[in-house]
């Protein structure tokens, strides 16, 4: 049975208890960002039972700080939360990580909110109380975006060490 360390974690790499947590490059590295700590708690063990490695952020400014330091696979955002909200947190996570997926997340849902963040890069959005079915779609689709950018990526390298190759032959000509 294997065993996980990442159950009921306190500080940033080690478990409640104090051990080190285990690093599992496979677990997608997701952000939840709600001002809801109920919410945080259960949408955390959600993930972390889909082999996901959650950050939390209790408001939009952490979740942009958390981004920043983190660098997560996806992000999952409450719409409205104190001192910066998902919507503007969105935006400002759109223009310093452009290819990090972001699912919204919110009871307050609206069609002009919907379409707004839409808009603006997230890839879904999920009206509280989500279902179950709901997170599997999302980390899915998360999931898919980060094997796009890996595939995007490598194929960026590879042209890049092609020109590189390229421009060696010339100039032994």
């Amino acid at each position: 049975m294997m065993e996980n360390n990442n159950i009921n974690a306190g500080i940033d790499g080690q478990t409640s208890n104090g051990t080190p947590k285990k690093v599992d490059n496979d677990k997608l590295r997701i952000l939840i960002s709600d001002d809801s700590r109920l919410l945080r708690k259960k949408l955390r063990e959600e993930l972390e039972n889909l082999n996901c490695e959650v950050t939390e952020a209790a408001n939009g400014k952490e979740a942009i700080m958390k981004d920043l330091e983190k660098e997560p696979d996806g992000v999952i955002l409450d719409i409205v939360m104190p001192e910066v909200g998902g919507i503007e947190a969105l935006q400002v996570i759109r223009e310093v990580s452009p290819d990090v997926p972001v699912v919204m997340l919110s009871s307050a849902g609206t069609p002009q909110k919907l379409m707004q963040t839409l808009k603006m890069g997230a890839i879904d959005f999920i009206q509280k109380p989500y279902t179950h079915e709901q997170i599997v779609k999302a980390i899915e689709s998360i999931k898919r975006a980060k094997a796009k950018r890996a595939k995007q990526k490598a194929a960026e390298q590879s042209q890049a060490i092609s020109e590189t190759e390229n421009n060696l032959v010339n100039v032994k000509e």
